[in-house]
Order: structure tokens, then C-alpha cells, then sequence
């Protein structure tokens, strides 16, 4: 793989949680057989972003400067998805579904991907179907195609529900072949089911 860059869009107000475990596991490098990932964070612009922890973020790229070439474009979601602004990071969506990298939008960014037809043709979940489908609109179509899981993937694109970041990272590094799956699976049950259940599991 020539280019291993995987971006995440963080919004202002952005979920914490659901990126810090999965953009470390990305930017370590592999116990095994596999590649560390250089993990770069994109915003509207390069000014501070805050968290809904309170963490602040500077951004690495706005949308007019961030990488054209990338592996893995990553939505994190937050209370910002449903802002007129957030419209500016279909540019970024269009060119991953066009360059067929892999796509992943958690939480309320599944809102985002819905409200603007991404959900239509392929298998997804989001927070709330309802939800979901009253934010869309018209825009959305595809409630046959809504599984309730915590994570769905669907060819290149991962969805996921706002409490699924272990699930919704654990399809993301499968999807980038980020290191042997029996590696992936023990990041997954080391984190899901801790420490010490984790440690008799496998003893």
C-alpha cells in the first residue's frame, strides 16, 4: 500500500470515545504482520475544535488542505452532523466512495451520510431508525437495509451507533487489513471485556 494515511473528521462538539481507541490502535505499530496508519485529523478549517469532553483539538487540515490521497476516511460523530456546515465534508465523502478507500461515520455521522443518500443502496445502522429516518427525510430510503447492530459493514463503508466504538473500530481494522485478524480479536475482547476476563479467556 503505497499511501497510509487515515483521516478523521472531528466537528466542533465531537464524541471522544468514539475515536481515541481506534486512532491508536491505528497509529501503533502491529504486534504482527500489518502497518502503523498515519492518523491526521481534519476539520472545517485548522482553527480549535473543542470535544464534548472538553479536549481541544488543532486540527492538522481544514477541507481545502486535506490530503487527496488517503486510506481510510473516518467520521466521528458529535453534535455538529446536523449543522448546515457539516454539508462542506461531502467533498471529503465523495472522494473516498470514489476512490473506493474505506469509509467508517459513527454515531450522528450516520445521520450525516443518510441525510445526504449514502444509505440507500447498502446495509447500515445508525443510533435510531426512527431518528434516522425523520432527520433524512426524503433523502433517505433504505429502511429495509437497516440492521439493528452495533456495527454494519457494507462492502468499503462502516456504520456504527454512538455506543459501538469498539465494534465500529474493530470493522475498520479489519476492512484496512491493519494486522492479523487473531491480532484485531484480541485488541477487540481485551477492550470489550477487560482486562481480567480477558486474561482467564485465553488461559
Amino acid at each position: 500500500m503505497s499511501n497510509n494515511t487515515v483521516l478523521f473528521v472531528l466537528l466542533d462538539d465531537y464524541a471522544d470515545w468514539e475515536a481515541g481507541s481506534l486512532a491508536a490502535a491505528l497509529n501503533e505499530e502491529p504486534e504482527g504482520k500489518g502497518q502503523r496508519f498515519n492518523v491526521k485529523t481534519v476539520s472545517l478549517t485548522t482553527d480549535p475544535i473543542q470535544s464534548i469532553g472538553g479536549f481541544t483539538v488543532l486540527p492538522d487540515y481544514g477541507l481545502t488542505d486535506a490530503p487527496k490521497d488517503f486510506v481510510g476516511l473516518m467520521l466521528i460523530g458529535g453534535n455538529s452532523w446536523r449543522k448546515k456546515d457539516s454539508k462542506q465534508v461531502m467533498k471529503l465523502v465523495d472522494k473516498a466512495l470514489e476512490k473506493r478507500v474505506v469509509l467508517g461515520a459513527i454515531c450522528d455521522a450516520t445521520v450525516f451520510l443518510g441525510n445526504n443518500g449514502i444509505l440507500n443502496n447498502i446495509r447500515h445502522t445508525s443510533n435510531h431508525l426512527e431518528d434516522l429516518k425523520e432527520t433524512a427525510g426524503e433523502n433517505y430510503s433504505n429502511e429495509a437495509g437497516y440492521l439493528h447492530q452495533q456495527a454494519v459493514r457494507s462492502g468499503q463503508i462502516i456504520t456504527a451507533n454512538g455506543s459501538a466504538f469498539l465494534e465500529f473500530g474493530k470493522q475498520v481494522l479489519e476492512a484496512l487489513n491493519a494486522a492479523p485478524q487473531a491480532e484485531i480479536d484480541e485488541w477487540y475482547r481485551f477492550f470489550k471485556q477487560g482486562y481480567y476476563e480477558n486474561m482467564n479467556t485465553n488461559q
